[in-house]
């Protein structure tokens, strides 16, 4: 990050940059446990199907679909994020531990499901404590320097799950929970809340949710985009394991190609997301990341790499965007609850995509039709179907609002 952004000798941009570096940590081992998904589930438990082992991936996302909107409502109500990130950072510590255990798979699936609430309740608050730190007129720069972190931890968890699966895929979550007890520590040493707000303006964060309808928009883009990610770590992760033969190591490296440039650029496209129209930002690189979906079910050893490259690099432009919208839209005293609500969003694609995917190939693999390639057409058109969609909205919001003036009132309009 520049100075510009957040200067070194601001204590604001102390705990901004703390923040991102414990987003950065945080994200390893939701990535790391892909390259050993296969090892995690039908090699511990032959028994299951290919269903049982895509709720695996999506058994997280369900719990924090039910712990994100009560950690930011508290949060909200409370006026302050650190103590629900510790006790957070200390459940999730403790998840991770057991899912390295030998456990019946339904019992695996529960640890899942709490390791999930914990790591949703963390995540959220973290971003919005980096939002809340965020100087007058840099939003764009500050959230784009949060995702960017996001993307790199997950980005980089990828490779380093594949490293330490390649011979045990235990370790995965064991040094899972090793480093969350260490952020735990990080975080009580170097976060600080910002003062609350008056208790006048903390009383209903809900009803000021409600009132702000165009936070539907990049909630909607964070539904189906997380909706497609799920898609690709369970299905095109065992695709890649099943179909092209690849071992974790190869496995972590094809995710790692795809997900870096994603990171790199997702800082740079907050950035532009302060000059320029952050909706046509989505609308485009939603647009784009449609087509490498698509593009996915036709790739071969030659042109999967730089394919995943690519795909890397437009799914920055709907990213930050997103992200950035969801903090400038969110009003005031109810930010936790707004950045939370882009999570559950999330956190429900997240949950649905391995779950719509394992049910797509299992019914395809039925019935003696290839499963793979409708089902990447499938998840590639639901981006480019959402932009056809939401093209009357963008329309309507260049009408009513200032594209490259975040802080602009007119913003909170719905489009």
């Amino acid at each position: 990050m520049t100075h510009d952004t957040l200067p070194s000798s601001s204590p604001r941009s102390h705990t901004a940059l703390g923040v991102c570096v414990l987003l950065f940590l945080l994200m390893l081992p939701v990535t790391a446990m892909v390259p050993v998904l296969s090892a995690l589930t039908v090699e511990r438990h032959p028994h299951i199907g290919d269903f049982a082992r895509h709720l695996f991936m999506s058994a997280n996302m369900l719990g924090a679909l039910l712990a994100a909107p009560l950690a930011g409502w508290c949060s909200d109500r409370m006026g302050r994020r650190t103590p629900l990130i510790l006790a957070a950072l200390a459940v999730n510590a403790l998840a991770l531990w057991q899912i390295a255990g030998d456990h019946a798979y339904p019992l695996l699936l529960a640890l899942r499901f709490v390791e999930g609430c914990a790591h949703i309740t963390a995540l959220s608050l973290l971003i919005t404590l980096g939002a809340d730190h965020a100087r007058h007129g840099r939003l764009g720069g500050t959230m784009g320097g949060v995702g960017a972190a996001i993307s790199l931890g997950v980005a980089v968890g990828a490779p380093v799950g594949g490293w330490l699966g390649a011979h045990d895929a235990q370790a995965v979550p064991l040094a899972g929970a090793v480093l969350s007890a260490t952020l735990c520590v990080m975080a009580a040493l170097i976060l600080r809340d910002m003062p609350a707000l008056p208790a006048t303006a903390r009383r209903s964060p809900l009803t000021a949710i409600k009132n702000t309808r165009a936070l539907a928009v990049p909630w909607l883009f964070a539904f189906t985009d997380r909706l497609t990610v799920g898609f690709i770590v369970s299905t095109f992760s065992l695709y890649l394991a099943g179909v092209m033969h690849f071992g974790p190591a190869q496995i972590g490296l094809t995710m790692a190609i795809f997900l870096l440039p994603f990171s790199l650029l997702t800082w740079p496209a907050g950035l532009l997301c302060q000059r320029v129209d952050s909706f046509a930002m989505m609308l485009a690189g939603s647009a784009l990341y449609g087509i490498f979906l698509i593009a996915l079910a036709g790739a071969g050893n030659d042109t999967l790499l730089p394919l995943m490259a690519a795909g890397g690099i437009v799914a920055a432009l709907m990213y930050a965007p997103s992200l950035v919208l969801t903090a400038t839209l969110a009003p005031p005293g109810a930010r936790a609850l707004a950045l939370a609500g882009f999570n559950i969003a999330g956190s429900a694609g997240f949950a649905l995509g391995p779950l719509l995917a394992g049910a797509m190939v299992g019914t395809l693999r039925a019935v003696g039709v290839d499963p793979y390639t409708p089902t990447f057409i499938f998840f590639g058109l639901c981006e480019i179907v959402l932009v056809i969609a939401l093209l009357p909205w963008w329309r309507r919001w260049r009408r009513t609002s200032r594209p490259g003036m975040l802080e602009a009132p007119s913003t909170h309009t719905a489009p």
